[in-house]
């Protein structure tokens, strides 16, 4: 994939541009059905963490890239094997749940497991939850202190979890993953547990992280969901922030989903388009990007400042980003201003870079470095979202930081963040909107990578798995991916006494010319001055500007 040659603002940013997102490792988590078992993963190649999902009787076996990494074998290495590089596996299931390696792009959307996967006796069913109760209430008294009633009652609470199981199994349309995890989700909602146990032990059979895009994402959903269960999702959460990968893979992986998707080609042409419109007239340009990360926007922003008429203006940076970025960075933020200032010296633009190494959150107006009379412009690219707001606790950085900005007069304020709705709403509604989000995203990235493709895993597993955990399995101020819509960012700007700054048709165009170096399911919607870029008609990610 890559740009129209009469293209150079996209040719030039497919040339330099390798933006990685934040997130950065794997993670597979405690089985809440065997607490104990010994599955791993590495998060320091030396340190071994209990993990995993899966039953320990299940196996898994993956070959290099050059086979095919679907295929369950009788004499494969348990569980706890790895890619040669370390990276954990999950469980395949059965030939008879394996999709078909050679699809088609059109079949992709809003696939599902395989039924030969799914128990579909019902007697069967029944008999092995009467096995259930009668382990429970047997002789062993502790089992039903655990119930804190008596065995009649006791007896009578188990038969209807029973009873609700055997429902949801008859009701639901037998072999769609799609309503088994739904259902699953709803369950733990209502903190019904047996239905919720035996749920995740039937998935665990179908779930795969080379399978459909519906078993892949299930893969990571199922996780999510366990990591609820254990109640663990906040510790999974930070242990997650180990170094394995290594930060040249990392690298590799965040510019590998960057180059086959264009989400984040979209929102940084789209907010850099709207800067150089802003400034067209200025001589002089200070940005403020919230978070800064590689720093790589900005490359193409000085190639077209520099190539403006009447010569390019000067341009200052301040970059904002903690420590998170760091590791696949490769060293400090001072890095960012290094790759920037060489940049700008080769293309004769008058450069100066300002690192401040702190979280959003911490921000404030004496970090920022603003000269009197000096244009500038705020760049908010997909970091407002980490923000805690007034749901969380009694300081809302959100709309504080908006308010901070807007004291500064910028000229222009760009906003770039995903269109999915997950910041306040309760658990089973954000289950929902999460799988319908993600579903889509690893759609569009299935017609991009091969199936077997162990880099798209990587991919996967290191780029957005963390992301689904974190909003399914935290809760408070531990759970960070809290994204809104566009309409309830519309009003958070107004609050902050923002307008709309409409983006210009140029931006439209560009980005135009941008998709048409992929596949032909991705949409491009303006409304009310923002650009929305979607898959199969859902809205993914939202562009605009404020001032």
């Amino acid at each position: 994939m890559r740009p129209s040659q009469n293209a150079e603002d996209i040719k030039e940013f497919n040339r330099f541009f390798n933006q990685p997102i934040e997130y950065q490792d794997s993670f597979f988590l405690p089985s809440v059905n065997n607490p104990n078992n010994n599955q791993s993963f590495y998060a320091d190649r030396g340190q071994q963490t209990q993990v995993s999902a899966l039953k320990p009787d299940q196996h898994c076996y993956v070959e290099s890239s050059t086979g095919n990494s679907s295929e369950l074998v009788s004499d494969s290495p348990p569980i706890d094997a790895f890619f040669a590089d370390g990276t954990p596996m999950m469980h395949q299931g059965s030939d008879s749940c394996r999709s078909d390696m050679h699809h088609s792009p059109d079949e992709t959307h809003h696939s599902s497991g395989n039924s030969s996967c799914f128990t579909s006796d019902v007697t069967d069913l029944k008999h092995k939850l009467r096995e259930i109760e009668t382990a429970m209430l047997g002789p062993d008294s502790e089992s039903l202190e655990s119930y804190n009633t008596t065995p009649v009652a006791a007896a009578n609470q188990i038969s209807s979890e029973s009873d609700k199981l055997v429902g949801v199994m008859e009701m639901m349309p037998r072999g769609d993953l799609k309503e088994v995890l739904i259902a699953c989700a709803k369950a733990i909602a209502e903190n019904n547990l047996i239905t919720a146990e035996w749920l995740m032990s039937e998935l665990r059979t179908v779930v795969s992280v080379c399978g459909s895009p519906m078993q892949r994402l299930g893969a990571y959903m199922l996780e999510g969901l366990v990591a609820r269960l254990a109640s663990s999702g906040s510790s999974i959460y930070k242990a997650l922030r180990c170094k394995e990968p290594t930060s040249v893979e990392l690298f590799s992986y965040m510019h590998l989903l960057y180059e086959i998707c264009p989400y984040f080609k979209f929102g940084y042409l789209s907010a850099n388009g709207a800067i150089v419109d802003a400034m067209k007239s200025e001589n002089s340009i200070h940005i403020i990007d919230f978070q800064v990360a590689q720093g790589s926007q900005w490359i193409t922003l000085i190639h077209a400042l520099a190539a403006r008429p009447g010569g390019p203006p000067r341009i200052r940076i301040t970059g904002i980003d903690d420590s998170t970025s760091a590791y696949a960075r490769g060293g400090g933020i001072e890095i960012v201003g290094r790759r920037l200032s060489s940049v700008a010296a080769s293309c004769n633009v008058p450069f100066e870079f300002h690192p401040v190494a702190a979280s959003c959150s911490d921000v404030e107006i004496k970090h920022l470095n603003v000269r009197p009379g000096e244009p500038l412009a705020v760049n908010f690219a997909l970091v407002l979202h980490h923000m805690p707001d007034e749901s969380v606790g009694t300081q809302n950085h959100r709309d504080r930081l908006l308010r901070m900005v807007k004291s500064l007069s910028p000229k222009i304020v760009t906003l770039v963040e995903q269109e999915s709705n997950t910041n306040t709403v309760q658990f089973f509604p954000r289950f929902l909107e999460t799988l319908n989000y993600y579903l889509s995203v690893f759609e569009s990235i299935d017609v991009a990578l091969p199936r077997d493709h162990k880099e798209r895993i990587n991919v996967e597993q290191h780029c957005l798995a963390r992301e689904i955990v974190n909003i399914l399995a935290c809760e408070g101020a531990e759970r960070v991916e809290r994204h809104e819509l566009l309409e309830r960012w519309r009003s958070r700007f107004s609050m902050a006494g923002f307008e709309p700054y409409p983006l210009s048709s140029s931006v439209n165009a560009t980005i135009k010319t941008l998709l048409e170096n992929y596949y032909q399911s991705y949409t491009l919607d303006e409304r009310n001055g923002v650009l929305y870029l979607g898959w199969m008609n859902r809205d993914l990610v939202a562009s605009c500007a404020w001032k």
